[in-house]
């Protein structure tokens, strides 16, 4: 399995039990980190031990890869693009300035290099609107789309066409519970995060299909503990608010969006990413 996201944190706050799940079972889960999240907001005690932000949060990184079980990182190193509209887009170290064919050659190379069944991504929203997020999604659909051709980006390695493509979903019918709660605890549903930056309620109008729907009951405590990792970010603090049993509930599963083959009319909603495989 290859999962391909922006920033660290992205793997464990978004599909960190599943990458966790399938490790333990034995897959070879590797991880495409692009962005060195230069971008986010630390508080200054953080950095005491690090040289710089982008060290830190390569640490953290390190971190949760190590309690998920990953195989290894691929770093494209770009600068994190901020949210939309913000100066960090117009950075010319950044993944958003940078030019897609570079970014989908850098992915065929992860895919060609590990050869996945299974690759995951972010959806076309960008789970929640990031530029970095939306601009991955395009170059990792292009990338599974002509990693198998020996006639595209030949200097990447020998050709591989991975089998199944996924996009993270969320589940909406939780969220909104979620929306409808949080006024209750005091938080704002269109400024949730740590940089307060993100709007749930525009998240809900962005609704995709789940076409699977992974149990991750048994590696929650995992998937936890790699988030926790990433404390600069609030790691393991994101829905402390939440009482204990609903936010086990809601976190106790992760959803995807079938890319690839395309579903049918007559798909059933499957609970393994490597059905059929």
């Amino acid at each position: 399995m290859l999962a391909v996201f922006a920033h660290p944190d992205d793997e464990s706050f978004g599909p960190g039990g599943t990458l966790a799940k399938y490790a333990a079972e034995g897959v070879g889960v590797w991880l495409v980190c692009a962005t060195d999240g230069d971008a986010g907001t630390v508080d200054a005690e953080m950095l005491a031990n690090h040289a710089n932000m982008v060290q830190l949060r390569a640490a953290e990184l390190c971190c949760a890869a190590q309690v998920l079980c990953l195989q290894g990182v691929d770093w494209l190193g770009y600068r994190d693009s901020g949210m939309a509209g913000t100066p960090d887009n117009d950075h010319p170290d950044s993944l958003f300035q940078a030019p897609m064919k570079q970014v989908i050659e850098e992915i065929v190379t992860s895919i060609r290099q590990h050869r996945p069944q299974v690759v995951i991504c972010d959806n076309e929203f960008g789970g929640y609107g990031h530029p970095d997020h939306i601009k991955l999604h395009q170059a990792t659909v292009e990338a599974f789309k002509v990693a198998g051709d020996p006639n595209q980006f030949p200097g990447a390695g020998p050709p591989h066409q991975a089998q199944r493509l996924f996009f993270t979903a969320f589940s909406v019918g939780f969220l909104k519970l979620a929306v409808r709660l949080m006024p209750l605890f005091g938080k704002n549903p269109r400024k949730f995060g740590r940089n307060e930056d993100v709007d749930l309620v525009q998240i809900i109008a962005w609704q995709t299909s789940i076409d699977a729907r992974i149990d991750i009951r048994r590696h929650l405590d995992t998937k936890m503990k790699a988030s926790a990792c990433h404390v600069s970010q609030g790691g393991g603090q994101q829905f402390s608010w939440m009482p204990g049993f609903i936010r086990r509930r809601w976190l106790s599963f992760e959803t995807f969006t079938q890319g690839h083959p395309p579903v049918t009319p007559n798909s059933k909603q499957v609970d393994d990413l490597f059905f059929g495989l």
